[in-house]
């Protein structure tokens, strides 16, 4: 029986790759970097932060060393930790201003809740930086659990952070659905720990997959 629908954050409820690119390319002009080819720019971006991210869930680096090493391997620059930190700090100023929900977040969250079910994040990320989002964007008011990976044993999509998820929340993984983005650890992942899962295909990147949505506003089985 259904109790629990998991929703992943960035990309899911909050447009966190549009904030990145936002920033990003606010910033670089600041670092004297010119912006010929900004697609290139965000790519190699997004692809450092994606390495150094993984680090840091894999518990090899903490969260403010993958910051660090963003900086440096972006910019190429041997950098202090506090020169590190200090450049690092342009781009998250930038970043936060940028963040905002998904349009169908706010209505996808309380139709749950008028369904009688629990609404609930699960999330890749630092509790604190994620629950400063929450916050900003105006969905914490709508959640009613937030579960973020420093708080886990492992990140998504180790089949631990699903069981310590229904841990948490105190219910079996047969009564969660998780909705999220990302075919491995929103989709692929949860199947394999026993949850339900559907993914948020928005951009149509993945028509094999047959539980998927394009919108929040399909979320079943209350959409």
């Amino acid at each position: 029986m259904l109790k629990v629908v998991l929703f992943d954050l960035d990309d899911t409820l909050v447009d966190q790759e549009g904030a990145s690119r936002a920033a990003l390319l606010d910033w670089v002009p600041e670092l004297g970097l010119g912006l010929d080819d900004p697609d290139e720019l965000v790519t190699a971006w997004s692809t450092i932060a994606e390495a150094a991210y993984q680090r840091y869930q894999r518990r090899e680096i903490t969260f403010a060393e993958q910051r660090r090493i963003r900086v440096r391997e972006f910019l190429g620059v041997d950098a202090t930790d506090d020169e590190a930190e200090e450049l690092f700090s342009g781009y998250l100023t930038r970043y936060k201003r940028a963040w905002t929900a998904f349009d169908d977040a706010v209505p996808a969250l309380r139709r749950v809740h008028d369904a009688g079910l629990v609404a609930a994040v699960l999330t890749n990320g630092d509790s604190a930086h994620q629950a400063l989002k929450l916050e900003r964007v105006g969905l914490a008011e709508h959640l009613d659990v937030v579960v973020a990976s420093d708080d886990l044993p492992a990140g998504k999509p180790d089949p631990r952070a699903y069981a310590a998820a229904c841990e948490v929340l105190g219910v079996a993984p047969g009564d969660v659905l998780m909705v999220g983005n990302d075919v491995e650890k929103d989709y692929w992942g949860p199947l394999d720990a026993g949850l339900n899962a559907v993914l948020l295909d928005r951009h149509d990147r993945y028509p094999e997959v047959a539980d998927r949505i394009r919108t929040l506003d399909e979320v079943p089985p209350v959409g």
